[in-house]
């Protein structure tokens, strides 16, 4: 099967040809796998987070939120 490049601006233009239904769908494929990325970008972070934790001797899962939030923001800035 031919393989065809496009510019974004081509697959855009292709994409506002499409009737209202299909683009509805292509909307919400677009947005599922953003979903999907969010989610295992999330989880990346997560599991960062809670090995930075540990390093320092604290367990992310028993941090509440203001901890947590206190831990981050000593993360972000401790090299200030």
């Amino acid at each position: 099967m031919p393989h065809v490049t496009l510019t974004n601006d081509q697959v855009v233009a292709l994409v506002e040809q499409l009737p209202p239904e299909q683009k509805r769908a292509m909307r919400f494929v677009l947005a599922s796998d953003a979903q999907t990325r969010r989610a295992e970008r999330q989880g990346y972070a997560e599991g960062r987070l809670r090995t930075r934790a540990t390093e320092r001797g604290l367990d992310w899962d028993a941090l509440d939120e203001d901890a947590r939030e206190g831990f981050v923001d000593d993360l972000l800035h401790e090299d200030c």
